[in-house]
């Protein structure tokens, strides 16, 4: 086999120069062997990234480099920093997957490649636009985007390297186009920080926000930043009194505390300002204090001396420490009237409290027990048990019934329309199902589907992130073979029932003639004559007597079933004897409609006793079981053994 060898240019002095700059600071961070795979990844994407700039106009080598640096800020591994220098790679080489794993191995390129992903589904799912129609799901959308972007990634690291990606793309916006500015604020905001916050990688989540808010709301985000500076010199020497005040009760206590000023963010302010319809300067927590201290007892041993020296103010406090957010995060706040008599939020945590909620996710990788990062198990599941207690923060913005309806991301998959709309489906849903979530009409019609362009059979099953579309006639109905679960062409129960109703709604007086046929078949079999048929329908659960019939015509009920809940109710005929013979039982003789010479006995379920209206059951080693006609376990034979059911009566 001859392999390519790719010939790249050589670096650019400047890009040489700033990648060596950039290394060198990397030294005390990660090991020899290590800094080397990243000066590859670095010197592999340069000659690529030359003369390219980003979307803000920054040169993409040094956007690059500035995402890589917000990483290793997380503590993130060499893979992830590698990574991140070659997340661009993809779009400037053809058979890029081959050459990274050559090159950077496996892990390397299966994160490149969720990036690459990432950022092709969220492209795609932009066609839909601003002047999309069906404005009303917007919310509902987003939140499935999300969902999909988090579900079709194989590595958590993905993301993190995504979030990353767009801080420092954030950070230069003002070198975009004003229309720009507000579709990647807007998109920051609305999928983005959310992720952030979900994963709680607090750091990044507070400057998406502020820095989006500069772009979405600039009126209101210069003049709170205004207030901010003009007060500054004021507040921080008031904080410092206060830090100064309780760190000496802390110690007196003998408490040992590590006290320091809490920045407060712009989007925090302005979020809190609208929520709660207040000016600025009726906001409590825009002078704030951090106490760390050691463990959980010194946690409330804080608070209460917190509570000691100031007035707290009345539900203004939050314990997070024995109810913690969902995301984890966890500490207790509090507000409280402070010297001269003005408002500050104080909060206690513990010391490896502050350093989840500072990295949330990110905080725990670099402390595995040397695990590989291919070691996907331990780190999944704990990923997606987060990701699960996400749907929590869903009831404090009004989607309260949205968090139940959801379950583990791998059991759900996420595929997109021709028009970009996010389809959430079960896992192993097909086109077919597809179709019938887009709209009934178009599932009757299906013909055929396309995935990602090529076409597939009907019952292929969907992966998270495939584009879907449906080839459709003018008109027709649905096959019957949809319905057959060995075909596999429908997964969904909500689809498969889609299908019976159309098949229902086409032959409906065929239907009802035939089971009423059938229903004068079972009543002269069993020897009933006088019963009210419409009551008769509406205990097997059906409105009226046509629906009934119609059920028995189509097989969805048999006339063996219907015939049971006759007998529940009416008298037994009277017995035959040429076909019939009396048969012992512990609890008397019993007479079974064409049976002689089994073994029989009485259920141990339900004891039936004379006069107990009871039925036969054929066992398959056991001869018959007489059971009584109300026990539980005939009420859940199932169709398939209705014909084990033998009629049964007690003898003279």
């Amino acid at each position: 086999m001859v392999s390519i060898q790719h010939q790249f240019p050589p670096l650019a002095g400047q890009d040489s120069a700033d990648i060596q700059d950039w290394l060198g600071a990397l030294s005390g961070i990660f090991a020899p062997a290590e800094i080397e795979v990243i000066r590859r990844a670095c010197e592999f994407a340069a000659p690529l990234y030359h003369d390219k700039c980003e979307v803000t106009g920054t040169p993409l080598l040094q956007h690059a480099l500035g995402s890589a640096s917000i990483l290793i800020g997380l503590h993130m591994d060499h893979e992830t920093i590698a990574a991140a220098a070659l997340h661009a790679v993809p779009e400037y080489l053809d058979d890029w997957n081959e050459v990274l794993n050559e090159r950077f191995g496996r892990n390397v390129t299966v994160l490149v490649d969720g990036i690459s992903r990432m950022e092709q589904i969220r492209q795609f799912s932009e066609m839909r636009g601003p002047n999309a129609k069906d404005r009303d799901d917007t919310a509902e959308q987003t939140e499935s985007l999300r969902k999909m972007l988090l579900a079709m990634v194989e590595d958590i690291r993905v993301v993190l390297i995504k979030l990353a990606e767009r801080t420092q793309t954030l950070r230069s916006l003002s070198g975009a186009a004003p229309e720009q500015q507000r579709q990647i604020a807007q998109e920051t905001q609305s999928i983005f920080a959310p992720l952030a916050n979900r994963l709680g990688v607090w750091q990044i989540k507070w400057e998406l926000e502020d820095l989006s808010t500069r772009y979405l709301e600039p009126v209101l985000y210069k003049q709170v930043a205004r207030l901010l500076d003009e007060r500054r010199v004021d507040r921080e020497r008031y904080i410092a009194d206060v830090i100064a005040r309780l760190q000496q009760a802390l110690t007196q206590a003998d408490i040992r505390a590590e006290v320091s000023g809490r920045p407060k963010h712009i989007y925090s302010i302005i979020n809190k300002m609208k929520r709660k319809h207040l000016d600025f300067d009726q906001l409590y927590d825009v002078r704030a204090v951090r106490v760390l201290v050691d463990d959980l007892e010194q946690c409330y041993a804080a608070l209460s001396i917190v509570h000691e020296l100031w007035q707290p103010i009345q539900s203004e406090f939050d314990d997070y420490i024995a109810r913690p957010k969902p995301n984890g995060y966890r500490s207790l706040h509090t507000a409280v009237l402070g010297p001269r008599q003005l408002s500050v939020e104080v909060q206690i945590r513990t010391r490896q409290m502050h350093h989840d909620s500072e990295l949330g996710v990110a905080a725990h990788w670099r402390y595995k027990e040397n695990r590989k990062s291919e070691s996907g198990v331990d780190e999944k599941i704990s990923w997606l048990r987060q990701i699960l207690a996400w749907k929590d923060e869903l009831a404090d913005s009004g989607q309260l019934q949205a968090q139940f309806k959801n379950q583990l991301l791998q059991d759900r998959v996420y595929v997109l329309t021709p028009q970009g709309k996010v389809i959430d489906l079960p896992k192993g849903a097909t086109p077919v199902d597809f179709a019938y979530v887009v709209h009934t009409d178009l599932g009757h019609r299906t013909r055929g589907a396309k995935i990602d362009g090529s076409i597939v059979p009907l019952n292929t099953k969907l992966q998270t992130g495939q584009r879907v579309e449906i080839l459709a006639a003018k008109q027709g109905g649905p096959s019957r073979d949809w319905l057959s679960p060995r075909l596999g062409f429908l997964q969904s129960a909500r689809s498969r029932a889609k299908v019976r109703h159309w098949f229902s709604e086409q032959n409906l007086d065929d239907s009802v003639a035939q089971g009423r046929t059938l229903l004068d078949r079972e009543l002269h079999r069993i020897g009933v004559t006088d019963i009210n048929q419409e009551k008769l329908a509406q205990k097997l659960r059906f409105n009226k007597l046509d629906e009934l019939l119609a059920a028995l015509g189509r097989g969805d009920i048999t006339p063996r079933r219907v015939g049971l809940a006759i007998a529940q109710d009416a008298p037994a005929p009277a017995p035959r004897s040429t076909a019939s013979q009396a048969l012992p039982t512990a609890s008397g003789n019993v007479l079974i409609e064409g049976v002689g010479n089994l073994m029989i006995r009485t259920a141990r379920c339900c004891h039936p006793v004379k006069p107990d209206a009871i039925v036969g059951y054929v066992t398959r080693d056991r001869g018959i079981a007489i059971h009584r006609r109300d026990c539980p376990f005939m009420q859940r034979v199932p169709e398939e053994r209705e014909d084990r059911l033998l009629d049964a009566r007690w003898a003279p």
